[in-house]
């Protein structure tokens, strides 16, 4: 099958790479492509080195799938011309997230809901995936009345600038481009995509406005605060749910780790939990710190952490892909072995 990687020097092009080859994805033929300014570059993929190419020649080449990792502007550019070429796109960008005509997909939870017809199919914000992994099993038996969800986000999910910028302050180095408004080595800032009208960052209202439509439930009520700290393993949360029905601890724990794409680490005893550090590198969400809210009833605390460039970008566009394929909802070439 041809794939093309959109986007594919980035951060998270990287990794589609990475994670498209660490699960065998069939593979015939790889499409990367990138800016003009990349296009004749080199990228490694199974030991191969593939020329980078512009989007009309991805276009002219027809893959079956299309997996986007270049930001909104471009998604919105260049999505509906590989789509009217018949080409399936998974966007990473925030680009089709709530446009009511498309899917946004987390394979664990709505993957289902997919058909043929579907050309271009959101992955939703990086935050939102892990938490609404945790939250699905829990929803299906108690009903999930209200959330409220604080975030500990790694600088990966600014980009390799932001990366660079941590690193510098951390050696003194100078010169390097700041991509936020204030030191974020030995700093934390509660300050996520650009601030609203109502007080809210555009992250936080993502994780608002997405759970929704990902849960297919518009009475979860939502209030976050989404926080970027000095990590680069994954991003964590902090996050409390409120039911509708009276929940057993025992059985949440149970639930969680019978769901797919969760592991749970809840020995608290013996200092274990989720951390970025231990997620780094790794597909699943992990839950921990799981206990009884003693402040109100019908209510529970969770503590969520994913690599969110892995379960939280990559990982989760090529599983939809993989889902595409697996119930045969793109075309794919007879490969000849």
């Amino acid at each position: 099958m041809k794939i093309a990687v959109v986007g594919a020097t980035g951060l998270v092009g990287s990794e589609i790479l990475k994670v498209l080859a660490e699960r065998s994805f069939p593979v015939s033929e790889l499409i990367p492509v990138a800016s003009e300014r990349s296009v004749g570059k080199q990228v490694e993929f199974k030991g191969k080195s593939y020329t980078i190419v512009s989007f009309e020649d991805a276009i002219a080449a027809k893959p079956a799938i299309a997996i986007f990792s270049a930001g909104g502007g471009t998604s919105l550019a260049l999505a509906p011309k590989f789509a009217e070429a018949g080409i399936t796109v998974v966007d990473n960008s925030s680009a089709w997230r709530m446009d009511p005509t498309k899917k946004l997909v987390v394979p664990e939870i709505n993957a289902n809901t997919l058909t043929p017809e579907d050309k271009i199919i959101a992955n939703p914000n990086c935050s939102t995936i892990q938490m609404v992994v945790a939250l699905k099993p829990l929803h299906d038996r108690y009903k999930v009345k209200r959330v409220v969800v604080s975030t500990y986000q790694s600088v990966t999910g600014t980009g390799k600038a932001a990366v660079d910028q941590l690193f510098a302050e951390r050696t003194g180095q100078q010169g390097v481009e700041k991509v936020y408004p204030h030191p974020i080595d030995l700093n934390v800032l509660p300050h996520i995509d650009v601030f609203l009208d109502n007080g809210y960052t555009k992250e936080e209202m993502k994780m608002v406005n997405e759970t929704k439509k990902i849960m297919g439930d518009d009475s979860i009520q939502v209030t976050a605060t989404t926080v970027r700290i000095p990590t680069i393993g994954g991003h964590s949360e902090a996050v409390n749910i409120e039911f509708e029905n009276e929940f057993d601890l025992n059985e949440v724990v149970e639930l969680l780790t019978n769901a797919e794409g969760i592991v749970v680490q809840d020995d608290p005893a013996n200092k274990i939990y989720p951390m970025p550090l231990t997620a780094h590198g790794k597909d699943e969400v992990f839950v921990g710190r799981i206990r009884r809210d003693e402040s109100q009833p019908k209510t529970l605390n969770m503590w969520i952490v994913a690599d969110n460039l892995r379960k939280g970008a990559a990982t989760n566009a090529v599983q939809i892909a993989e889902y595409l394929v697996k119930h045969n909802l793109v075309e794919s070439e007879v490969v000849t072995v």
